[in-house]
């Protein structure tokens, strides 16, 4: 082990946070390491939105599902697939861009992701915590109000970040064997492991909460997946200019 493989593997998301400023020098180096992410054909195509203004974090806050540690948290960040660079781009070299469709939405999509990960583990590398922050997408379009968001460009996620104030403990993800397979995608063996790993969740549950919360993995994952999902974002994105075809 090094101390890069002892840190990733053990990352908790922090939702409590001290009260402690994070200084500058350290959210630069978040910035740069976020930066440093792999990108398709080097478009880097994400934005970063440091948000500051108090007024309007409450205002995302309540938005993205009354999160109050949004408004908590030291740091607030937004991340945004950002295709509008990419016309500016085009536009600059006497071109026209092609119309956004399902690949460069997956494009940016990525990027923003990869961009987003690289962040939290620097961070997390300076003795900070932080989590994702995906009830943003509960009501995109008055994010994009809020924070001047044009045509090109959504949030995919936010971030928040801060000097830990718990320290949870750490959340057993599923066995390797049902997430890591040889060759060819398969379920052998699967059932059995779930099963053993929805009674490790149990546990953990009911420790966490000292019998408050009963719940297995396959009742949580089922309970959200059995209705859809945000299923507000197809048009909200038709409205940002990116077209599935």
């Amino acid at each position: 082990m090094n101390e890069t493989i002892n840190l990733l593997k053990n990352h908790k998301s922090i939702r409590k946070y001290e009260d402690q400023p994070i200084e500058p020098e350290k959210l630069k180096t978040i910035i740069e390491c976020a930066q440093c992410a792999s990108t398709s054909s080097f478009i880097q195509a994400y934005t970063i939105i440091n948000v500051v203004n108090m007024d309007n974090r409450k205002k995302i806050a309540h938005l993205a599902g009354d999160q109050n540690y949004v408004e908590q948290c030291p740091l607030f960040l937004i991340f945004c697939a950002d295709l509008n660079r990419s016309k500016n781009s085009c536009e600059i070299n006497d071109r026209t861009m092609a119309e956004v469709n399902t690949e460069t939405f997956i494009l940016a999509t990525v990027d923003a992701s990869l961009a987003a990960q690289n962040a939290l583990i620097a961070a997390e590398s300076l003795g900070l915590g932080g989590v994702y922050i995906g009830g943003i997408r509960n009501n995109p379009g008055e994010i994009c109000k809020i924070l001047n968001i044009p045509s090109g460009v959504y949030p995919v996620f936010g971030m928040c970040i801060g000097y830990p104030g718990v320290n949870p403990d750490k959340k057993e993800r599923l066995p390797q064997d049902v997430i890591f397979k040889t060759d060819v995608y398969n379920i052998s063996g699967d059932a059995s492991l779930i099963k053993k790993y929805d009674t490790h969740i149990l546990d953990y549950y009911e420790k966490r909460t000292k019998g408050k919360r009963v719940d297995t993995w396959t009742n949580q994952v089922s309970s959200l997946m059995s209705k859809p999902q945000r299923p507000h974002m197809k048009d909200f994105l038709g409205k940002q200019g990116f077209k599935f075809k």
